[in-house]
């Protein structure tokens, strides 16, 4: 089967959706999904989901783009993070992008949350957007490589990809690397070591071609795996099997809560 490592099926676009996305997933044989919890005022919603659905599982955290919403100590993201569907602390990290001042209480935040996945023992999901020195800088300060975890919807070049190797952490590939001029992520695509790639939708963004500019879902994920396949030169179903395996070493809880 695959796995949709990285989606947000809470998000209004795909959340009246519910029934058909998941039979959607069962056709093109996407097997489970990680929904990402973005602010601690959406999580309800994403627990919802994964309580309501065996094959979704759900993270907890304050995504670095948001503002104006209830700031998460160390204490609330390990507290939250006993919820039986919860697997990991994120969507956390960096994002210059949007917050070109670098602001500190950015910096901030991502460090609270590696606290509470070191207290938790959990795996992270990072974002970074323009901001690869600074989010490499605090995973090293603050001991990321302790727990682990996954750069989401990798952007950047081989050098920062390895140095998140190095670290640790798995890297993973969105629909982006279906687009024919995004060289630096196919580059990446076909680096990353087999046994630390993952793919991801982050719906319902970032729809892979053949589905490029519409609202994307997991069942799309497919595509990102028969993309990663042939930059690789290797079969479909190896880049499935093996993406699958490297999710559930790195969520070990998954396994048996998918299976639930």
């Amino acid at each position: 089967m695959l796995v949709d490592s990285h989606c947000h099926l809470d998000f209004p676009q795909l959340a009246d959706g519910i029934e058909q996305i998941i039979a959607l997933m069962r056709t093109n044989d996407v097997g489970c999904a990680l929904c990402i919890g973005v602010t601690l005022e959406g999580l309800p919603g994403v627990l919802q989901l994964a309580e309501t659905w065996p094959m979704l599982l759900a993270t907890v955290g304050v995504h670095p783009e948001e503002t104006g919403v209830r700031e998460p100590t160390v204490e609330d993201l390990v507290d939250l993070a006993a919820h039986p569907r919860v697997v990991a602390i994120g969507e956390t990290g960096l994002d210059y992008y949007w917050h070109k001042d670098s602001p500190e209480w950015q910096r901030e935040r991502f460090r609270t949350h590696i606290r509470a996945a070191r207290a938790t023992r959990r795996p992270l999901v990072i974002h970074s957007r323009e901001a690869a020195a600074d989010t490499l800088r605090l995973m090293v300060e603050e001991g990321a490589a302790e727990v682990g975890g996954v750069m989401h919807c990798f952007t950047e070049s081989w050098p920062v990809a390895k140095s998140a190797l190095d670290l640790g952490f798995h890297i993973s590939l969105s629909g982006i690397v279906t687009f024919k001029k995004a060289l630096t992520v196919r580059e990446v695509a076909g680096r990353v070591p087999l046994d630390r790639l993952l793919i991801e939708t982050d719906s319902p963004y970032l729809a892979p071609v053949p589905y490029r500019g519409r609202t994307n879902q997991p069942a799309y994920v497919r595509h990102v795996a028969e993309e990663v396949a042939r930059l690789r030169g290797l079969s479909y179903q190896q880049v499935a099997d093996a993406t699958t395996a490297n999710f559930f070493n790195l969520f070990p809880e998954a396994r048996t809560k998918v299976a639930q």
